[in-house]
């Protein structure tokens, strides 16, 4: 048979341990910003492009042993890998970012320069304004179809060609890496470094824990008055 006693037996009482768990206050939320979406960027898919690109070129058309090769291939990856780098040292280090970034641009116009002289020393035409497939050769090498289509090409184009189109979308990246220097150094400007933001993060969670925005604060003074106490209604 069951205890009778066992039905008017009392609850037993919260341990403090319990209580205390329950009232615990919350982690202070993490004020660094996440970032590192480089692969979004869209000069970052160009680079990309850029460095496929050139390595086809500098395998193709330059002869083995020539230093231009390591040189070319070597700019078109520091071109891209700048970029991802700058992009996830930005949680830590805006100055890292915008020197990174900054590298990429030169790594781009190094390649450039690389072009333009392997077109002028084989007497090929660069293709400027006012040339017949200038303007056509800028509007793909915008467009999407460039992402999809250009591992196709490579083996369609000649050099005058591939160096055209390369020279193209390296204008491109170099113009939106000058862009987003811009944008990094105007975001320095606006939210400071990482000192700063650690040290406004702190003050900001001391001030909240000294003056904790808690209603019954309010309440609590608002009891201490005594209307029986003369005194008080002074």
């Amino acid at each position: 048979m069951p205890n009778q006693d066992n039905k008017n037996h009392p609850p037993r009482p919260t341990s403090p341990t319990s209580q205390t768990s329950q009232t615990s206050p919350t982690s202070p939320p993490p004020f660094l910003k996440t970032n590192g979406g480089y692969r979004r960027l869209k000069v970052y898919k160009i680079t990309e492009i850029i460095c496929d690109l050139t390595y086809h070129f500098a395998h193709t058309y330059l002869h083995q042993g020539d230093r231009t090769i390591d040189q070319m291939i070597q700019a078109a990856r520091s071109g891209k890998q700048n970029i991802a780098e700058g992009s996830e040292a930005s949680t830590t280090s805006r100055e890292t970012e915008i020197k990174l970034t900054n590298v990429a641009k030169a790594s781009l116009e190094e390649l450039l320069i690389d072009y333009e002289d392997y077109l002028r020393q084989h007497h090929l035409t660069q293709w400027s304004v006012g040339h017949p497939r200038y303007q056509p050769m800028r509007e793909y090498a915008r467009s999407n179809k460039i992402e999809t289509e250009y591992t196709l090409l490579m083996g369609k184009l000649d050099d005058e060609e591939l160096a055209n189109l390369c020279i193209t979308l390296i204008n491109q990246a170099t113009y939106m890496l000058r862009r987003l220097i811009e944008k990094q150094q105007q975001q320095f400007l606006l939210e400071g470094g990482i000192r700063e933001q650690m040290t406004r993060a702190r003050l900001n969670y001391r001030n909240n824990q000294s003056h904790p925005s808690d209603p019954s604060d309010q309440s609590d003074q608002s009891d201490k008055s005594d209307p029986s106490n003369p005194s008080d209604k002074k």
